[in-house]
């Protein structure tokens, strides 16, 4: 079983990515592999149709039509994969830029082929420096349940708080709610991939 972890934040291995390897570090105790995909290194254009383009090829092809740009790279890895993490820092009271255009283009390649996301056990974390997190947890929440995936709860909302790189740390109710995900996703996974899978063949 693999996941994979989208660090949308436009500032590599910051606070969102520790949050999401501290995910990852109760899904390796159980065995299940993991890959950081963090958006600085990759180029992810916006969706044409988002640019007020009438593209829609991948309604056709069951995914994104240009290879241009290194979407199709992560489409090909998010298919493959069991779970899928996404983390935003909070700007502007919601998710990055970056995060908004990969989910744009995630969202439209996926509705000709449902099976990419359908059934697929998923979270969305937010690092927070003050406010907004609730907005941005809910746009990750939106677009999963939108896509019909199975949303990992916990015993809090899916938020942890910190300015400087690091400061997440010290929210120890925070880091500990991202554990406490790690624990339930492997949960989930393990019950999905122990009889017959739920996901649509």
């Amino acid at each position: 079983m693999k996941v994979i972890g989208i660090n949308g934040s436009g500032r590599k291995d910051g606070n969102t990515a520790i949050l999401i390897r501290t995910i990852f570090d109760v899904l390796q105790k159980y065995k299940i592999e993991t890959e950081l995909i963090q958006l600085p290194d990759v180029a992810v254009a916006p969706c044409k149709l988002s640019e007020g383009g009438q593209c829609l090829a991948c309604m056709k092809t069951g995914s994104c039509i240009y290879e241009n740009d290194d979407f199709h790279i992560l489409y090909d890895k998010i298919m493959k994969a069991d779970g899928l993490i996404l983390g935003s820092p909070v700007y502007g009271a919601d998710i990055t830029v970056k995060m908004k255009t990969f989910l744009d283009r995630l969202g439209i390649a996926s509705m000709a082929n449902s099976k990419v996301l359908q059934r697929k056990p998923a979270v969305g974390v937010a690092a927070v420096r003050r406010g907004g997190g609730i907005s941005a947890v809910d746009s990750l929440n939106h677009f999963m349940l939108f896509k019909e995936m199975i949303v990992v709860g916990s015993i809090y909302w899916n938020m942890v708080y910190g300015k400087e790189i690091g400061d997440v740390l010290n929210d120890e109710e925070g880091m500990a709610n991202m554990r406490n995900i790690g624990e339930n996703m492997a949960w989930l996974l393990k019950k999905l991939h122990a009889g017959v899978s739920l996901r649509a063949k």
